[in-house]
């Protein structure tokens, strides 16, 4: 037996170096992740969220009326991003989850300020409508609110008013918590993982099934029978869209029985979800599969689709809580659409009048993906 030899494993560790940079995909993993988890993490992630959309409706023009809006304003947590004209357009904006937070200043709310007593039966109150669909999306915003009565109205309260800024405040900030009233957290992250599971399951299932074939020679036998590409994708994709439909029906069944999440309604947008973004997700597998040279590639690349998905769809933090340039990244991710049509259904009973903007950013992604597997197989064949 011969001895230990630093040269033959000088050779060997140049040869696996060489090797490395050959397999480009593993060399960008090995590289790319870390700094990629440093920035999202960093930068992106953030779990006390800011700046979040709010919308007033003001039924009285008054100077007390403005400086409540003006509070707001200048609040780090709230971002005036609408003024409703009415109880019910409040409502839509609240329900379609175009904002965060619904502010309702009563029309006779000067009256009642000035007549003092804000905790009895005709005190002064302005209601304060949340999204709690998502817990720690709210959580910091309605805990400043407990300032606004002691200082939105501190400059307005002069002379025979002056008692009423002593004290008591003067008025009560009314929190309504929608959707969610108890915080359950269950309530967010359950019917987030619909969209997690599948991605993670049929995104990389599907890749490394069709990599497998290539790899063992049996697509080379596929190809030679007289089936067009569009058959083929059809043929490969169908047992995964059942297994699909049964995780759906598995994962719905499991979050009504055993966390008690509420079924609030909206099936027909979220089967049309459902049925887009499992196809999606075979498509964008399939697509996978024809850069792939190899299962641990497939793997790898649906790790670059899955972990940006986790991270910046809404699903493990608040979406509106991340910077900009994140939430960009987040809206090009099918995921944080399907989150959204999930959520809206099951939580706000969203009809599709309500979800038609996720659905058709998820049939676009459905289309382009197809397209693009579609003509990556093409090449392939030639």
């Amino acid at each position: 037996m011969k001895g230990f030899n630093l040269d033959r494993v000088a050779a060997v560790m140049i040869k696996e170096f060489k090797q490395l940079t050959r397999d480009r995909l593993t060399y960008a993993m090995m590289l790319g992740l870390p700094v990629i988890q440093l920035l999202l993490f960093g930068y992106a992630i953030n779990t006390e969220p800011r700046h979040l959309p709010t919308a007033v409706l003001v039924q009285e023009d008054s100077v007390f009326a403005r400086s409540i809006v003006s509070g707001l304003a200048h609040s780090a947590y709230f971002d005036l991003a609408a003024q409703a004209r009415s109880p019910a357009e409040l409502d839509e904006m609240i329900r379609q989850g175009r904002v965060q937070f619904a502010v309702t200043i009563p029309g006779d709310f000067t009256r009642r300020v000035a007549r003092g007593d804000p905790s009895g039966a005709n005190g002064a109150q302005i209601l304060v409508e949340a999204d709690a669909t998502d817990p720690s999306a709210t959580g910091g915003a309605l805990a400043a609110l407990a300032a606004l009565p002691t200082q939105a109205l501190a400059h307005d309260l002069k002379g025979a008013l002056a008692p009423r800024g002593q004290g008591v405040p003067p008025f009560q900030v009314v929190v309504h918590a929608r959707y969610n009233p108890e915080a359950i957290t269950a309530y967010n992250i359950v019917p987030g993982l619909l969209g997690v599971i599948l991605s993670m399951t049929l995104v990389m299932m599907t890749s490394l099934s069709v990599t497998r074939e290539t790899e063992r020679g049996t697509m080379e036998s596929l190809l030679a029978t007289p089936v067009e590409p569009l058959e083929v994708m059809a043929g490969k994709l169908a047992p995964y869209v059942v297994i699909g439909i049964v995780q759906t029906a598995i994962i719905l069944l499991l979050a009504r029985f055993l966390f008690g999440v509420p079924m609030e309604g909206g099936w027909v947008g979220l089967a049309i979800g459902v049925a887009l973004f499992i196809v999606g997700s075979l498509a964008l597998g399939f697509l996978i599969s024809t850069a792939s040279r190899s299962q641990l590639q497939a793997m790898q690349m649906s790790v670059f689709y899955i972990f940006p998905s986790i991270l910046l769809s809404g699903f493990m933090f608040p979406f509106r809580g991340m910077p900009v340039w994140a939430q960009v990244i987040g809206e090009a991710i099918p995921v944080t659409h399907f989150l959204r049509v999930v959520r809206g259904a099951l939580l706000k009973g969203q009809d599709l009048g309500d979800m038609w903007r996720e659905l058709l950013a998820l049939l676009a992604f459905v289309c382009v993906v197809t397209a693009l597997a579609m003509a990556r197989y093409r090449r392939t064949l030639d």
